[in-house]
């Protein structure tokens, strides 16, 4: 593993699996009665949050948790960013204080590498997503929940996505998950096709490790999971679509869709879902949607990725002996 995670594109295979089976140890806590580990204790994290968040944020601080670090939150709102601090001072502001790790997560895209690779803080760097560019604990998650659910808990461990058909469907244009997804499902074997509106797709997408299509209907047959994605409005400075009810018939996905997905296969979405737009509350709420499982694989992801980067040597996992092994 090197020392930082900033994009999924660095990861190579044999690291991707690693963490994937990694975190595989790390879901074996949450059966405990007491869900912790003493790994990082000691260690001081810091989760840097520029952009608002509920899912990331709670879930890196339950995995720092975990792990027994000291974890510190910080919000852009109400601390000195909003009163004109740059990003170099908070870095090093955070550096006289120590840290061991930086969980950011910044509207500004390429602001976690910069973090990384400035010198202004000697500390293990994590990108919790960065304007519409990567978002690389969010694949792997997606890809955890894909290999427990299409290859199984225990068969898929040392194992990759290979042959798997992956579609992701809606705002590909301003979706920093599709971008992680695309270069992690690649690097793991898995082949990809992109499904949105010619306006949401976005310019060079051709030199991406991936199909593109502008038809739902037709990708649907072949998909062993379907990637449900949000419209992100609060990016948009223009018209993408005629109208919400344009948009939902043509690319949202409702039970009559679902029915012609392979029975084996499964959606996702990385949330927050907008109900009735992109997914319909049938498809949400049923057996084959992964949502609240892709949030608890997180927190086992976000376990993983910190272990690895921070927790040295020692197995991940100490298991007691019983008194007849002795």
């Amino acid at each position: 593993m090197q020392r930082h995670l900033i994009s999924a594109a660095d990861l190579t295979r044999d690291d991707a699996v690693l963490i994937l089976d990694t975190a595989e140890e790390m879901a074996r806590v949450a059966d405990r009665p007491i869900k912790k580990l003493p790994t990082l204790r000691g260690r001081t994290i810091v989760n840097l949050f520029f952009e608002d968040s509920t899912r990331t944020r709670i879930s890196f601080e339950a995995a720092e948790k975990r792990l027994s670090a000291d974890v510190i939150n910080f919000t852009a709102k109400g601390s000195s960013v909003s009163k004109g601090e740059s990003l170099k001072d908070t870095a090093q502001t955070l550096e006289a204080m120590g840290v061991d790790a930086v969980v950011i997560r910044h509207g500004a895209s390429g602001a976690p590498y910069r973090l990384a690779t400035s010198g202004w803080i000697d500390a293990a760097v994590i990108n919790a997503g960065d304007g519409t560019h990567q978002h690389p604990t969010q694949a792997l998650l997606d890809a955890f929940t894909m290999r427990r659910r299409l290859v199984g808990r225990d068969a898929g461990l040392g194992q990759d996505l290979s042959g798997r058909r992956i579609t992701i469907v809606g705002d590909v244009l301003h979706s920093r998950v599709a971008r992680s997804n695309v270069d992690l499902l690649h690097t793991l074997g898995a082949q990809v096709t992109l499904v949105a509106p010619p306006t949401l797709v976005p310019v060079g997408v051709h030199t991406w490790p991936c199909e593109v299509s502008y038809d739902l209907d037709s990708t649907l047959a072949k998909s062993d999971a379907v990637m449900m994605l949000r419209v992100q409005r609060e990016r948009m400075n223009a018209a993408f679509f005629p109208t919400e009810r344009e948009y939902s018939r043509r690319y949202g996905l409702d039970g009559l869709r679902m029915a012609r997905m392979p029975e084996h296969a499964i959606v996702m979405h990385p949330g927050p879902m907008v109900r009735g737009m992109e997914i319909t509350a049938e498809v949400a709420d049923s057996d084959r949607c992964t949502v609240v499982e892709q949030v608890a694989n997180g927190v086992s992801i976000r376990m993983a990725v910190l272990y690895l980067l921070l927790g040295g040597n020692e197995p991940a996992v100490t298991h007691t002996r019983t008194t007849e092994e002795k």
